[in-house]
């Protein structure tokens, strides 16, 4: 998965800034431009201003404009940011004749509408998101963000580093008045989000400078090491970089640690009103409205909750049978649940896991390094388009690692100065069974997450607000299918367990469309979903109640994975019934890869176009 972190980031951009005016103003439209090259200078010109709703997001960029800036969190700051996309779309509409622009341009104007529409029927559930949760919580995003994200190269840039501290802490803030007015609406998250919650911020102020113990707190460890590599390359003398230290641990101590210890005091004092039973949002107010809008954001379809619950119900009965047929293979005298059970119960065997010590954690990265490096061998026969962006394998950083927790991907930024990263949670190995590492691989990495986001991030052919679009569907959906279609490249799942885990994946996200409508829409337990999945994976119990958590504190989100897949395959398999010989596996990855995210409506019309000139040519 592309990071929920990523997910938080894109949380950041909906909720919006400020707006300044623009440092790049739009490219002159000569006269003797078409009208599709004067639409894409337009487009330039906006997403330089949208862009200034969000220094982060140009901090993601690898961009240093807005440098010592936070975004605003504020509920005023989103809407003043619909307002300014409602203003541009007007404006588009009447500056351009749609009816003269190529296919792709009119790809480009459906889009900046689309996104517009989308983010303007969400304008009445503003509030029903839960701010401090486990999973894309901006409490952990933000020193992440400080950690990975700001480079320091220079004496200015930890100036900027340390007021983005005191910016962090300003957030922060904004966003506790938002969850306090939140509970006002009776809107919070379940019992268990506030706890970890609560721990994760309390590892965040523990250590110096915040007390007098041996080790640093994160971002004061972050902080150190940023001046010292600074000294290190003499940008800047020992004087300067104590005098940056010193303002670093006032701005910790005196911004960021007092708005932390009031969202703890909050959340401590507010654990009262949380019920013992994990609800879904079908019980909150207005409750089911947000989850229909929850799941058209993240499938862009129009599929009803029973239409999802429905096919989820199909789509695990036929991968059951499937994942009968490996265990017939592997020999396995029992059935299948005795199975699941049997490789669930293994922990210590390392045919099934790796030792839960430092050494088994270093052998996870490298052998999921392994399986990227050897795949990536055979791409040119599958794909034409390669991204050209390095990939990391990292583990999670100590402060939001989380036992039995998904593992995800981190874009790099679109000059390759940064790569992309596939971070893994390795605090508990017991979670982390071997025959999953080769489909998580392809996963977040080749030829799945980190191919799509790069490519996209790489192309010339688009304007730039399309090579930085996410659409859940579409970008989860391709990682979905990226585990399938790895299975036609040779040399992948040769081992009886890794395809195991190859249909255990499959069947997690299919499980997924069940459990997601389940608790949101059909009023499940948590302890109904759990046990739901547990009869159908052998995933341990703790990987699957972190889960289950999961899609508590995201609703919908959780359904776009296998939605996205299906329709991708369901267009390959069109394309090759109408092509026939004249299929090229190359030329429909790269139709699929080579406009960047799509709402899955505009990827259809994309393959519908590809396949009538591929028609007209036979």
């Amino acid at each position: 998965m592309i990071r929920l972190l990523l997910v938080a980031a894109l949380f950041v951009m909906a909720l919006g800034c400020s707006k300044q005016a623009s440092e790049n103003p739009p490219v002159s439209m000569g006269t003797d431009l078409s009208e599709s090259e004067k639409l894409n200078n337009w487009f330039e010109g906006q997403y330089s201003e949208k862009l200034e709703f969000s220094p982060i997001e140009l901090t993601f960029q690898g961009r240093k404009e807005l440098y010592d800036k936070i975004d605003d969190f504020s509920l005023s700051a989103e809407r003043e940011k619909i307002a300014w996309m409602l203003a541009s779309v007007s404006e588009m509409k009447n500056k351009f004749d749609y009816a003269q622009l190529t296919s792709e341009a009119k790809t480009s104007y459906d889009l900046w509408i689309y996104s517009y529409e989308m983010a303007k029927a969400g304008e009445p559930y503003a509030e029903h998101g839960y701010i401090f949760n486990q999973m894309n919580g901006l409490h952990s995003f933000l020193p992440t963000f400080l950690i990975s994200f700001h480079k320091v190269e220079s004496e200015e840039d930890m100036i900027a580093y340390n007021a983005r501290i005191e910016g962090v802490a300003r957030g922060l803030g904004q966003l506790l008045d938002r969850a306090i007015a939140a509970t006002k609406k009776q809107v919070r998250p379940p019992r268990f989000s506030y706890e970890i919650v609560i721990t994760e911020i309390e590892k965040l102020i523990s250590g110096r400078p915040f007390d007098n113990s041996e080790s640093d707190s994160p971002l004061w460890a972050d902080a150190k090491k940023k001046v010292a590599e600074l000294v290190e390359k003499q940008a800047v003398e020992q004087s300067v970089a104590d005098i940056l230290l010193e303002h670093a641990r006032e701005a910790l101590l005196e911004k960021f640690e007092p708005v932390n210890r009031d969202i703890i005091a909050f959340l401590v004092a507010d654990l009262q009103n949380t019920s013992e039973r994990s609800s879904g949002v079908h019980a909150l107010p207005n409750g089911l409205a947000y989850y229909n809008y929850c799941l058209q954001l993240m499938t862009t379809t129009a599929l009803t909750a029973e239409e999802i619950h429905a096919l989820g119900l199909k789509e695990v009965e036929r991968l059951r049978a499937d994942i009968l047929a490996v265990k017939e293979q592997s020999g396995f005298d029992g059935d299948l649940s005795e199975f699941f059970a049997m490789i669930r119960d293994s922990k210590g065997d390392e045919r099934f896991y790796y030792p839960d010590t430092d050494e088994g954690r270093q052998g996870y990265l490298d052998d999921a390094t392994q399986a990227i490096d050897n795949i990536k061998v055979s791409l040119p026969q599958y794909f034409g388009m390669l991204p050209e962006a390095d990939l990391d394998v990292r583990r999670v950083e100590a402060f939001r690692e989380q036992d039995g927790a998904a593992q995800h991907y981190f874009p790099g930024t679109p000059d390759g100065s940064r790569p992309g990263i596939y971070y893994a949670h390795l605090s508990d190995m017991t979670a982390m069974p071997k025959n999953k590492l080769e489909v998580v691989a392809y996963h977040e990495g080749l030829p799945g997450h980190h191919m799509q986001i790069s490519i996209a991030q790489e192309l010339d052919s688009i304007p730039t607000f399309r090579r930085q679009e996410h659409f859940t569907a579409y970008v989860e959906g391709w990682a979905l299918y990226s585990e399938y279609m790895a299975k036609e490249i040779p040399g992948t799942y040769a081992d009886v367990y890794a395809e195991f885990g190859r249909l255990n994946s499959e069947i997690w996200r299919a499980i997924r469309l069940v459990v997601d409508t389940g608790l949101h829409a059909k009023g499940w337990s948590e302890q109904q979903a759990i046990d739901y999945f547990l009869e159908n994976t052998p995933a341990p119990v703790e990987g699957v109640r972190s889960e289950v958590r999961r899609y508590l504190v995201m609703p919908g989100q959780a359904t776009s994975y296998k939605i996205g897949m299906l329709d991708i395959i369901r267009l390959r398999t069109l394309s090759e019934q109408q092509l026939g010989e004249g299929f090229d596996i190359r030329g429909f990855h790269d139709t699929i890869l080579g406009g960047g995210a799509l709402p899955l409506p505009l990827l259809q019309r994309r393959v519908d176009q590809w396949l009538e000139a591929g028609l007209s040519t036979h």
